[in-house]
């Protein structure tokens, strides 16, 4: 990489933590170029982002961001994930973490909140947000279900008593 290069490539880093709300920072120390394209696969497909980057560089772009907790975990053979969604870039990086022991959870940052493996973890345990959308709209149409039902049922009774009298009245009168 040229001067010119590692400008841009540092631009880009400082545009994504500008614009991110969360990033995972991970180990890879042995992995196969064909477990990494599987993990990229992964992560783009859960709509996530996930780069190498040279550790010197990521420290520049790191400087005066909401990340800047990260910065000690840039050591050694790291690499970077990021997501808009912060339980989707979780999820996916330690999924394939169980099934694949060469690639490390060092930590990440949810905002300027720092979190170690472990909150990583707890975080990747959550629903996505797209589930939390559909709970939440199941509990909101919840309660109008049962008003509209409740509304519903003495118009209902009333009816079936009424019905019941016309019987009635047509049993006496045949």
């Amino acid at each position: 990489m040229d001067r010119t290069e590692k400008r841009a490539f540092v631009d880009f880093l400082a545009g994504v933590f500008g614009s991110t709300s969360m990033v995972v920072v991970t180990q890879n120390k042995g992995l196969t170029v064909a477990d990494v394209t599987d993990l990229r696969r992964r992560v783009r497909a859960a709509g996530a982002t996930y780069k190498v980057a040279k550790n010197r560089l990521a420290l520049r772009a790191l400087d005066g961001t909401q990340f800047d907790g990260i910065a000690p975990l840039l050591k050694g053979p790291t690499a970077l994930a990021w997501a808009e969604d912060p339980v989707v870039v979780a999820k996916t990086i330690v999924e394939f973490a169980k099934t694949n022991d060469k690639l490390v959870v060092l930590g990440g940052a949810l905002g300027s909140q720092t979190l170690n493996a472990d909150g990583i973890r707890a975080l990747a345990e959550l629903p996505s947000l797209d589930v939390l959308r559909a709970q939440l709209v199941g509990l909101i149409s919840t309660p109008a279900t049962r008003i509209a039902g409740l509304t519903q049922a003495p118009a209902a009774q009333l009816a079936r008593v009424f019905g019941a009298y016309a019987k009635a009245g047509e049993a006496e009168a045949a």
